[in-house]
């Protein structure tokens, strides 16, 4: 079945009648959801039902921003609240693999709640490394300072999803965490040189390579690509991500919607594709913007539906028994560690 090559937003709880006509005539990849999208798991599983019927693949997926912390779209009191990922580690007295175990445990019962309402993509783990002064977009979000610690805690999160049925994505690469202003809002310029990055920022990427899924940073490397953030940055892309990283898994843009890349929505779309990426990304469920991206995005095809289908394949591997009360009680100790 054709699809495009995006992933795209929706404004509501139920999708409008021209939302309908739109997912039914473009097809995109994916879905992606937000608070604005969510009442109660009834709801929620009906939504993404409705998105498989209107795009024509029972395997389209639906993905969401789940980390636990600031970033956690599902939560009480309907669903339980998760730790930011650095509490792992704080809560183990800096033991990285007692904060791996702890994590993966985590990102398992948080499968377990998006599997129950069909959600089958998490936009997690985040394996960026801050850095003094840098901003606190990522902050707590990231699970150690120190890459080789993100690098072993990050896996246990990525594998605890795995053996929920649930896709990990590994984010932003190349590495947001020496940006000093949220590219929410703005474009990050990093000034460190090559060497520095690929001893620290690039390191946790390239360490879990073999991961299916990776999202671009809207972030200015001067030392590779003055002139061009990572998304739209074909140097970036060949040279780092596919080069030195070595990832060849299936590449999203992060959200186009961000005010850190400039242009129009479709020079933006046109662009990142130039640069290598696989899929488009746009969030915030308006049409007139979602409708310039849809109109500038190819087909999914050849390597790129390659890496598609492979990434989707991952969800045909064994998944691991889950008491959800025991590892509640897990969780809900490390979040008392916390208070």
């Amino acid at each position: 079945m054709r699809c495009k090559s995006l992933i795209l937003g929706c404004a509501g709880l139920a999708f409008t009648p021209e939302e309908k006509t739109f997912f039914s005539t473009v097809r995109p990849w994916g879905l992606i959801l937000f608070r604005r999208n969510i009442a109660d798991p009834d709801q929620l599983k009906a939504l993404c039902a409705r998105f498989r019927a209107l795009v024509g693949r029972d395997d389209a997926p639906v993905l969401i921003d789940q980390e636990g912390g600031r970033v956690q779209r599902m939560g009480p009191p309907l669903w339980r609240r998760y730790p930011a990922a650095r509490s792992y580690l704080e809560a183990t007295s800096g033991d990285v693999a007692k904060a791996s175990a702890l994590a993966s445990i985590g990102s398992r019962l948080i499968a377990h709640d998006l599997k129950a309402c069909g959600i089958t993509v998490d936009c997690m783990p985040v394996l960026d490394c801050p850095v003094d002064g840098a901003n606190d977009a990522i902050g707590d979000r990231a699970y150690a300072r120190d890459p080789e610690a993100l690098s072993h805690i990050a896996r246990g999160a990525a594998e605890g999803l795995l053996d929920g049925g649930v896709l990990p994505i590994i984010k932003h690469m190349p590495g947001h965490g020496r940006a000093m202003v949220d590219s929410h809002y703005a474009l990050p310029v990093v000034k460190e040189d090559r060497a520095t990055l690929e001893a620290s920022d690039f390191l946790p990427f390239r360490t879990l390579n073999h991961f299916p899924i990776a999202m671009t940073g809207h972030i200015v490397f001067d030392a590779i690509d003055p002139s061009h953030p990572a998304t739209t940055s074909k140097a970036v892309i060949e040279s780092v991500i596919r080069g030195w990283i070595g990832f060849d898994g299936l590449l999203l843009s992060d959200d186009l919607s961000m005010k850190a890349l400039s242009g129009d929505f479709s020079q933006k779309t046109e662009a990142l594709f130039a640069a290598g990426c696989d899929i488009a990304l746009h969030c915030n469920g308006l049409m007139d913007e979602a409708s310039e991206v849809a109109a500038a995005a190819p087909e999914l095809a050849g390597r790129s539906f390659e890496r598609a289908n492979s990434a989707l394949s991952w969800l045909d591997r064994p998944q691991t028994v889950l008491d959800p009360v025991e590892a509640g009680e897990i969780i809900d100790r490390v979040l008392a560690l916390q208070a």
